[in-house]
């Protein structure tokens, strides 16, 4: 995983959670449970606290990869490598249930969405992701949007990696409107970029 992809969100609805009075909960979680997740970029560590719960009403936001992005396929793991791969974890099956709950929303940031539409999860949604990956994600069948954000409902996608704080900062608008959104842009010193395109 990218790990700006994860910490931006993460930190963003933390601060949310706070502005609340702690009824927002964050975590960290993997499909396998509390356990040590080594990101793409230098081997930066972070913990899962938890297993992925698809059935726990709420977001999961699913990180992009981080990693080469020329090279033989063969030899070296590229970031489309890598989200290919992802489509053959324990976390797909998990995915899949929590996009059929009606209390759950998949959000993504950069290759996320990517990856999802790699493993046949987006089909006929609009999405968006990294630049690079449009072409791809269109050849899966999503109806890509060229946006910042794309709100499609139980599915939120952002492109790029630092759009993670303003997807963070839309569904936190989302659940608990403006005012709180604004505190933590101006907790954060950030003032979310580009229009949320909205199904």
């Amino acid at each position: 995983f990218d790990p700006l992809d994860a910490i931006a969100p993460f930190e963003v609805l933390a601060a949310g959670s706070d502005a609340v009075g702690g009824e927002l909960e964050v975590a960290l979680v993997s499909a396998e449970g509390a356990r040590p997740v080594v990101s793409g970029t230098r081997g930066m560590v972070l913990n899962a606290t938890a297993h992925l719960d698809p059935a726990k009403p709420g977001y999961v936001v699913v990180p992009g990869a981080s990693g080469p992005i020329d090279g033989d396929p063969d030899e070296v793991d590229t970031i489309p490598v890598l989200l290919a791969r992802f489509g053959q974890t324990e976390a797909i099956p998990l995915m899949r249930q929590a996009m059929a709950n009606p209390d759950v929303t998949v959000a993504t940031v950069c290759g996320g969405s990517l990856a999802l539409a790699m493993a046949g999860l987006l089909e006929g949604r609009h999405a968006v992701t990294h630049h690079l990956g449009l072409d791809v994600q269109a050849a899966t069948g999503v109806n890509v949007v060229n946006a910042r954000v794309v709100d499609d409902g139980d599915l939120v996608t952002a492109g790029g990696v630092t759009s993670g704080l303003d997807l963070a900062l839309h569904l936190l608008q989302r659940s608990y409107g403006p005012q709180v959104a604004l505190a933590v842009e101006s907790l954060f010193a950030y003032e979310r970029r580009g229009t949320v395109w909205a199904s």
